[in-house]
């Protein structure tokens, strides 16, 4: 249905306005997508900036299938670098999104840390790398999708999602270290929701 209705679209070649709860659909049919929640306007974006740079912890659960892993972190600051603490593990915060975080005032406090299931990686090419964004969880469910599997697991009170390489070793019950891809870390305020840097 999906294709059809872009199909019909396109031939038209006029605008078209659409009401769906499916994210899915939104994304893969609008071109400028209205995200509201109880009435409210909360960001009207492209589908690749509402999945890239949400404004809110909303709009970040809402795009992406699995959705947007949300990790409680301690700020803490050190000169002009910004930590993530979380657990037993620390993470630096990219440089330009550290200037952020100390300019919010967010030393000491805790924030949400935002993290998509594809960005977490558990190569040992990419882990080996990424020294400043690894940390290890003990992996609880394992799904195979086909092209990809998912790998469930808890970190500091949260349920999290790994989108991994079919190829992955990981099974239930396994420790397994994974790395962030930084690039792709987003920060926002624990009390407003709304976002710090991304």
């Amino acid at each position: 249905m999906r294709t059809e209705i872009s199909k019909l679209h396109q031939r038209l070649e006029t605008t078209i306005i659409y009401v769906t709860h499916d994210q899915t659909e939104a994304m893969t049919l609008g071109t400028r997508i209205v995200v509201m929640k109880d009435g409210v306007v909360q960001q009207v974006d492209t589908p690749i900036n509402l999945y890239n740079k949400p404004v809110n912890l909303f709009v970040a659960g809402f795009m992406g299938s699995p959705q947007m892993n949300f990790i409680d972190a301690t700020v803490r600051v050190d000169g002009s670098d910004a930590y993530l603490k979380f657990d037993k593990f620390e993470i630096k915060v990219p440089d330009d999104q550290a200037q952020a975080v100390i300019a919010g005032g967010y030393d000491g406090k805790t924030v949400v840390m935002g993290i998509r299931p594809e960005d977490i990686h558990d190569e040992e090419s990419f882990v080996s790398m990424s020294e400043g964004s690894k940390f290890s969880a003990t992996i609880r469910l394992y799904e195979l999708l086909g092209a990809e599997v998912f790998l469930y697991f808890d970190i500091a009170g949260a349920n999290c999602t790994a989108r991994v390489n079919p190829r992955t070793t990981a099974r239930p019950g396994d420790e397994v270290t994974f790395a962030m891809d930084l690039s792709r870390l987003h920060i926002f305020d624990k009390e407003t929701e709304l976002v710090i840097a991304n």
